[in-house]
């Protein structure tokens, strides 16, 4: 651990500042200035990133105690005192949402909006509820009785169960039995003849327990829920035969890792919780579950609050944010014109959701389907929403007799089962689809349409940030490029040739690409600041990410800041680097911007002497995108594409509503508006191209830049 007075280290602990930005999605559920189901909303994400964080982060951490490796990770700490300090920081967060989500309830109630318990329902709205218990729900309940003849039960990772307690009156024996909470029926029951007011469905099966133990006492029910390590490892798929069948058997092995979580309803009495720690134990057998009093959480009368996402979504306007509707770039706004003469004349930066998906990515793929002049089609897919327009296009150009290949990554983080099934459907309809390197997780977002046109074989690509995932394009800030520029294009042929056959690619135009050249590129960006401040060019860097963690990159910019560069860092979640810090980083600042749309675009200016370079792509500054992953990042190059990228990063900058500001010894503190707050996110949607569509009629085409 730290020694008191010895100076701070260089480097937040990752865990830690992942639990610092969970805290400020909390915070979002508190603040009466966001919309009440909004913040109902944040509460449900709240619990869900946690969940993830405890079946991941925690998990490996438990793992690392128990194989007895000490290791240290760059800030100092081991495994066993991480896990000390998120113990201690996890328990402030829990007593935080309990409070949030009483105050939260508290605030619906005048509103209409309502959980109710059974016993404040009257007798007609009790038959009601009683009478669709017996139509709907009886029949999928399973009660499960533990004693010697009936082992304890296998308990699903994350399912809502409840730990019953029943009296034999004949011998006067107590019995104990688990029985799960049905995950395919709405948490939540409404209320008859009262609108918007729920009875939970935990709550709805207690209550009528006597009809799954006919003729039994029923003495009492509690909730809990376990979480279980979920990890996929795959430390021996370096050449594996068959990947999508070895990710489909580890995927179905998932489901028995070990107890690392239990949660209870905190009256759960104390020999009920002793109970449960020792069948979890003996029943995880081989899993080896370590549990202990420690890992027990007292997780109040409501569990899993991720299930409020249902309730937030309730249409009751004056309780959301206020609808949008998202922009059609202009220079799409001619459905007679089609999307590569657009492309060809001048290249296309979007900005979702501010910009519409539907009329910019998915219309590319869907015009590229059709289009008679199209010969390939190729795209790498990590996450998908399932049947939407983009698997529509792919499938109709596949059957349309034209080459589509799609690089499908099976290991997209609990979308794995999600992926199998899209990658058989697309196989199914003559897709060609490959699943990479069984070392290396496809996380670019690329594209790329081969069209033949008079003048010869033309390349159409688009880069970004974000999924080809309609779903997510609507609730994630996301940047993307299309271009059709020769040497770009060249870049993106090498990549998939990379990831669909054997290569070894490392070269490449323009494209900063993972694992080859990114992290390298970089660093040399950096240093080429440091480089212009130390001879009295100036010296800029503006970063706008998801995580910075890498401790190399860390290093560079430290180095950077004490060379004169003036670095601004706009990073959502985890943050490493220490800003601030006397002769390490003092021309460093760090914020993170928490809003209405998860922030999870990818931007870089670096200031060049004044000619600024601009890049966007899927990379984060982590070790993971740099090595362990197939990432790409493309330059933004045209003036006016620029000037965009400058405008979007200075918006950020200028947040003074939704911006939090990082200090040296990690805490995070929101600004506060001076007057009129100056909400990023708000000024983005408020936002026309009025100013850009000026600026295009005077830009140079694509030929006029050649020629010139």
């Amino acid at each position: 651990m730290h020694e008191e007075g010895a100076p701070p280290p260089l480097y937040l602990n990752r865990e830690l500042s992942w639990l610092a930005f969970n805290a400020r999605v909390l915070h979002e559920a508190a603040d009466t200035r966001v919309p009440l189901l909004e913040r109902l909303k944040f509460l449900a994400i709240f619990g869900s990133n946690l969940d993830e964080f405890f079946m991941v982060r925690v998990a490996g951490l438990r793992r690392q105690v128990a194989s007895g490796v000490l290791h240290h990770t760059p800030d100092g700490l081991t495994a066993a005192e991480q896990l000390a300090a998120i113990r201690s920081r996890v328990a402030l967060l829990l007593a935080d949402q309990r409070q949030c989500l009483a105050n939260l309830l508290g605030e619906l109630a005048p509103h209409g909006v309502r959980l109710v318990r059974m016993s404040e329902l009257t007798a007609g709205e009790r038959r009601a509820i009683d009478e669709q218990f017996e139509s709907q729900i009886f029949p999928v309940l399973t009660p499960l009785a533990v004693d010697p003849g009936h082992p304890f039960p296998y308990v699903s990772n994350l399912s809502l169960s409840l730990a019953v307690e029943v009296r034999d009156p004949a011998q006067q024996s107590v019995h104990f039995a688990r029985v799960k909470v049905p995950e395919r029926l709405s948490r939540w029951v409404a209320v008859p003849g009262r609108a918007h007011h729920f009875v939970p469905l935990e709550q709805v099966i207690g209550e009528n327990l006597e009809a799954l133990f006919s003729g039994m006492d029923v003495l009492g029910w509690y909730a809990f829920r376990v979480t279980r390590y979920s990890d996929l490892e795959f430390t021996n798929l370096e050449d594996p035969d068959d990947l999508l069948a070895s990710i489909e058997e580890r995927v179905f092995e998932r489901r028995f890792g070990e107890v690392i979580r239990l949660e209870v309803q905190d009256d759960m009495p104390a020999h009920l919780r002793s109970l449960l720690l020792d069948e979890l134990r003996d029943a995880d057998f081989p899993a080896k579950t370590s549990l202990s009093e420690s890992d027990v959480e007292d997780a109040g009368h409501l569990l899993d609050l991720s299930d409020l996402l249902e309730l937030a979504s309730l249409d009751i306007v004056e309780l959301r944010d206020p609808p949008f509707t998202a922009s059609v770039p202009p220079e799409l706004r001619d459905p007679d014109r089609s999307i590569f003469d657009v492309i060809r004349e001048r290249d296309l930066l979007v900005h979702h959701p501010f910009d519409s998906f539907p009329a910019t990515v998915e219309r590319f793929l869907q015009s590229a389907a059709i289009d008679e002049h199209v010969l390939a089609i190729k795209l790498t897919l990590y996450r998908t929403s399932g049947d939407t327009a983009i698997v529509r296009a792919l499938t109709e150009a596949a059957q349309r007799g034209k080459q589509v290949a799609v690089l499908v990554e099976l290991r997209a983080r609990f979308d794995e089962a999600n992926n199998i099934t899209w990658a058989r459907t697309l196989e199914d309809y003559g897709v060609h689809v490959a699943y990479g390197s069984a070392l290396l997780k496809t996380h670019t977002k690329t594209a790329m349409v081969v069209r033949r046109e008079p003048d010869g074989i033309r390349r159409y690509i688009h880069i970004g940030s974000g999924n080809y995932n309609s779903r997510t394009a609507r609730l994630y800030t996301d940047v993307g490029l299309f271009t059709c520029s020769p040497s770009i294009a060249a870049d993106v042929s090498d990549l998939f040739n990379s990831l669909t056959g054997i290569s070894r690619q490392r070269l490449y135009r323009k494209l900063l690409v993972a694992p080859a050249n990114m992290g390298e590129r970089f660093i040399e960006l950096i240093q080429r600041e440091s480089a212009h401040a130390t001879a009295g060019r100036g010296g800029r860097i503006v970063a706008k990410m998801n995580a910075l963690v890498d401790s190399e990159t860390i290093d560079a910019l430290y180095t950077a800041s004490e060379s004169g560069v003036e670095i601004d860092l706009i990073v959502r979640g985890i943050c490493c680097l220490r800003p601030g810090l006397h002769g390490v980083s003092s021309r460093i600042r760090v914020i993170s911007v928490i809003g209405r749309f998860l922030e999870h675009s990818r931007v870089w200016q670096f200031g060049n002497a004044g000619d600024d370079e601009f890049y966007i792509g899927s990379a984060d500054w982590m070790p993971r995108n740099f090595m362990r992953r197939v990432e790409a990042v493309t330059p933004v190059e045209l003036p006016r594409l620029r000037e965009r990228l400058r405008h979007l990063l200075s918006t950020y900058l200028e947040d003074d509503r939704q911006a939090w500001e990082l200090s040296a010894d990690g805490r995070y503190v929101q600004r506060v508006p001076a007057a009129e707050a100056r909400a990023s996110q708000a000024r983005l949607l408020r936002d026309s191209w009025g100013e850009l569509e000026e600026t295009l009629s005077h830009e140079p085409s694509r030929a006029q830049q050649a020629s010139d």
